[in-house]
């Protein structure tokens, strides 16, 4: 079979053809892939930067993780790879398996699945989102982030404030669903004057954060308090797209009423993951089936996946490999 192959820690993959994997457990099946989007966790890992990452593979290994595929019924689903997804065929788990509704197209399906478990894993099971609440997406400009703005309204979400850099992409999520935007190229005293306002007008309940690093930073810092009782606020991270590491401040803990907490593997329970697949993943599914979830992909074939690897993807598009 043809697949993306990396050999290499820091190379580039491989279109080559490479062996077939093969089902070796009653929980496994072999299946057609027909899209894996490549996500950031996906070059991670490839590249050894996640912390889930795993030891190279001698005579490499297929990468991707995730995608859209057929079982030999024909049924077309959302599948976790057991071997890697990008290839013509691939080997997912049988309980970790969405059946798709008609209407979502499979690069659609495909690119949406991280987007949720990165967006819908956070606000129901580490920040209990409740209606009425006012959530801060920060980073909201990337593809994630857009749909978390998005999926947050779902969940009954009173106010959604978006925070990103590309202009043109916060405009877009005023239609998506944001009430209010704030720009990152401002300077960090009027970036810390707009939050600070719009915290003391709505008190945020929920902060999801994809970037963490200075912005981070910037957004706990307007929290602080100065010894009246004050809002309690979720603090949820996700991503660290800005940096790693932050400087926090014990007296900016203790000044306010926070919860800081993270979404990611190894995070979240046995039950929370059932849930994924068996509520959260079908719901989005069918949302973006009716056109109420709107994603933006850019459609690209598998002999491509060299030249395309580093490909600089326009903001808050994701791009999909088609097979």
């Amino acid at each position: 079979m043809k697949a993306a192959v990396m050999y290499q820690k820091g190379e580039l993959p491989q279109y080559v053809d490479f062996q077939e994997p093969i089902a070796q457990h009653n929980n496994e099946v072999l299946v057609t892939v027909k899209a894996v989007a490549i996500k950031h966790f996906d070059k991670g890992k490839a590249t050894g930067k996640h912390y889930s990452s795993d030891v190279p593979k001698e005579g490499g290994h297929v990468i991707g993780g995730d995608g859209v595929c057929l079982l030999d019924n024909g049924t077309r689903v959302y599948g976790m790879g057991v071997s890697g997804m990008l290839a013509e065929k691939a080997v997912i788990e049988k309980d970790r398996i969405v059946k798709l509704p008609e209407g979502i197209s499979d690069a659609a399906a495909a690119a949406l699945a991280n987007a949720v478990i990165g967006a819908a894993m956070g606000l129901r099971f580490k920040a209990n989102v409740q209606a009425g609440d006012v959530v801060l997406i920060n980073g909201a400009t990337g593809f994630t982030g857009r749909v978390a703005v998005q999926i947050a309204k779902h969940y009954g979400a009173k106010k959604v404030v978006a925070i990103g850099r590309n202009q043109e992409s916060l405009q877009d999520l005023l239609v998506l669903g944001a009430d209010e935007i704030i720009s990152l190229k401002q300077d960090d005293e009027r970036f810390l004057a707009q939050l600070k306002n719009i915290n003391a007008i709505s008190p945020i309940d929920i902060i999801i954060d994809y970037l963490w690093g200075h912005t981070a930073e910037m957004i706990l810092a307007s929290l602080m308090g100065k010894g009246a009782f004050t809002q309690k606020t979720r603090f949820v991270s996700v991503g660290s797209m800005t940096g790693d590491l932050i400087q926090l401040s014990a007296a900016n803990m203790r000044s306010v009423d926070l919860q800081l907490t993270g979404s990611g593997l190894g995070s979240w329970s046995k039950d929370e993951v059932r849930k994924l697949f068996s509520e959260i993943l079908p719901e989005m599914f069918q949302l973006a089936a009716d056109s109420k979830l709107k994603v933006k992909t850019m459609e690209v074939k598998l002999e491509d996946i060299a030249d395309l690897w580093n490909l600089d993807v326009p903001d808050g598009q994701r791009l999909v490999v088609t097979i």
